[in-house]
């Protein structure tokens, strides 16, 4: 008989250990490993003879392939998100911190598949039958055939959604509560998590069922449990969001059946989310154009183009460090972009505070936002507004050339529908779209940028001036 080995497992992040430690050296956080028997009760045991394996058929890469069948909810932004609805038998995990719509979007997502005649289950393991009937009176659900149970046992869990009719769209709210009796823990452990999934995942590939499984965050944003439960899953979404904005964004940051990087933008009302179908309007709504420091940003969302303000603050300041506060971009690319415009623009930043923040709680990922990042903070440091009809976009380089984007044509066009006529990019750009109404500023690099500005303020301050004059 072959003696049983356990191991240590991390809590936090999956991390094995040979024996344990008060100090999980992966994710460094303290009291998180447990022992564990590291079958789980999962296969054939300690000291069981592997069995022989089957040949299984080799084929090629050619061949006729057939278009993943999808169930289309009808909610036009989480269609989108999907990659154009939930793919028959996949698996989808979003994740979200608590109180963000998770469970609301999913409420109306069940609602509207059952109306199409669809047969979707809903197991709740947070929530009480009572509590999810609440809701779904609320928002208008109440009256659809969406089943309901509410368990966390990942056996009774597969009994119950194998009766009967297979069913079209599973939902597990959460994945947290997850126990199985194979698995000698605690529910919301890695062990756990990781044989429910993998029970989750095995019932929609055998039946063709899609299946949704909702995952909590972690303090730093993401999904709590080993990251080897989203490497499972065909699609991950994250549902974001802040508390004091009204709109929430659904963001795909990994999609086997569509593409990645896409959002859907829904604005939270008293009777649950609704579709967002432009959310550069909803971004520049409450837009200054008179005021210097802003520039509009034409950026990119998967195939989605959006048009966000980005607004700067630059104040001189008493301290011996100068603040560095952003909200809505990467700080440490702030840092690079201030280093640049010192070095190659002369523009001196050392003594003033910088305050950087994108309009209406949005976060900006692509670097094609440098170039209004700049120019919002060379406005703002002039006290000269940009032109209110001008949108911006371009990479900066470390030698202060400006690097061309992609999707420079889907930019401008989304920039000539919400009536900026004008646009300054890098001078290397391509695919740009015909058109005699709109006019284009090549930049080459950051100095020509900065001069071009400080003109324009000159410009601007002179037509006060003038204007001072007549009165």
């Amino acid at each position: 008989m072959a003696k049983t080995k356990t191991q240590f497992l991390c809590q936090n992040c999956g991390t094995v250990h040979n024996r344990w430690a008060g100090k999980c050296d992966g994710c460094g956080e303290w009291n998180t490993i447990v022992e564990e028997d590291p079958m789980g009760g999962i296969g054939g045991g300690p000291g069981r003879a592997p069995k022989k394996g089957r040949a299984v058929a080799l084929t090629t890469l050619s061949g006729e392939t057939e278009e993943a069948p999808r169930v289309f909810t009808g909610i036009s932004e989480l269609d989108r998100a999907t990659g154009g609805g939930f793919v028959r038998g996949s698996a989808v995990l979003i994740g979200g911190d608590p109180g963000i719509g998770k469970s609301t979007l999913l409420m109306q997502a069940a609602a509207a598949l059952s109306r199409r005649g669809h047969r979707i289950i809903y197991v709740s393991g947070e929530e009480a039958v009572a509590q999810v009937r609440l809701r779904a009176q609320r928002l208008g659900a109440a009256d659809s055939d969406v089943l309901l149970a509410a368990e966390t046992n990942v056996e009774d869990i597969l009994a119950t959604i194998s009766e009967g009719k297979r069913p079209d769209l599973v939902i597990i709210d959460s994945i947290q509560t997850l126990w199985s009796d194979t698995a000698d823990s605690a529910p919301g452990t890695v062990t756990q998590v990781r044989t429910g999934v993998q029970a989750m995942i095995r019932f929609a590939k055998q039946t063709g069922a899609a299946m949704v499984l909702v995952g909590h965050v972690t303090k730093e944003g993401q999904i709590a449990g080993p990251r080897v439960v989203e490497h499972m899953v065909d699609a991950v979404l994250y549902f974001e969001g802040d508390r004091g904005h009204h709109y929430r964004i659904l963001r795909t940051v990994k999609n086997r059946f569509g593409p990645t990087d896409e959002i859907g933008v829904f604005e939270m009302s008293d009777k649950g989310l609704r579709d967002v179908s432009n959310p550069s309007e909803l971004f520049l709504g409450e837009r200054n154009a008179k005021s210097p420091g802003a520039a509009v940003f034409a950026g990119m969302e998967g195939t989605r183009p959006v048009l966000v303000e980005v607004q700067a603050l630059v104040a001189a300041t008493s301290l011996g460090t100068p603040r560095r506060a952003v909200v809505g971009w990467d700080s440490s690319r702030l840092a690079m972009i201030l280093a640049v415009l010192e070095a190659h623009c002369g523009v001196k930043l050392g003594n003033h505070d910088v305050y950087l923040n994108v309009a209406g709680g949005y976060r900006i990922s692509e670097p094609a936002a440098d170039m209004a990042i700049a120019s919002a903070l060379v406005s703002s440091l002039a006290g000269a507004a940009l032109p209110p009809d001008c949108v911006f976009f371009g990479e900066i380089s470390l030698s202060g050339a400006v690097r061309p984007v992609s999707q420079t044509a889907q930019r401008l066009k989304e920039a000539e529908k919400l009536g900026f006529a004008s646009a300054m990019l890098p001078a290397t750009s391509a695919e740009l779209p015909k058109t005699g109404n709109a006019r284009w500023t090549m930049i080459e690099d950051l100095p020509d940028l900065v001069s071009r500005i400080a003109r324009s303020g000159r410009k601007l301050g002179k037509d006060h001036q003038n204007a001072g004059e007549d009165d």
